[in-house]
């Protein structure tokens, strides 16, 4: 009995070590780029889609130059597209089950994001704009109308 219980003890610490291990590793190992600190007529947002990355945060701004429906299926999701003032475009996927919705977003309107990028043909998508309920993902957010949501 005293030896299952010690073997029960050392899988639990293993385990335990083991996620606290990914979470220090996921944290770290996703790169972070700021377009805002970018100079001249290209973005990191540009040079991301050029390069087809993904998987890597990125933080910008732009402009709302269309809403699109509420995505519903699974986590909810407002949508939206900016561009960014290179001109390049971002589809912004924001999961309102964990952050709050941006009322009365419009066309027109500036919002600063932090998320994850992922390429897609039409130029990209910025999820993870929120927090990490469980604590293994970067925090992101969006601002807007000098309102962080996350």
């Amino acid at each position: 009995m005293k030896k299952i219980l010690l073997f029960i003890i050392l899988a639990s610490i293993s385990i335990y070590e083991t996620v606290q291990e990914q979470k220090t590793t996921n944290s770290s190992s996703n790169s972070f780029v700021n377009s805002n600190k970018e100079s001249g007529n290209n973005s990191n947002l540009q040079t991301a889609f050029k390069d087809k990355r993904s998987d890597f945060q990125i933080q910008d701004r732009g402009i709302v130059i269309k809403n699109l429906q509420d995505d519903l299926n699974g986590s909810r999701h407002q949508k939206f597209i900016l561009k960014n003032k290179t001109g390049q475009t971002v589809l912004v996927a924001h999961n309102i089950d964990l952050a709050p919705r941006i009322d009365g977003l419009k066309k027109g309107d500036s919002v600063e994001f932090f998320g994850e990028y992922e390429w897609n043909s039409r130029g990209g998508v910025v999820h993870w704009t929120h927090d990490d309920p469980k604590g293994y993902h970067v925090s992101g957010w969006l601002k807007h109308k000098g309102k962080t949501y996350q």
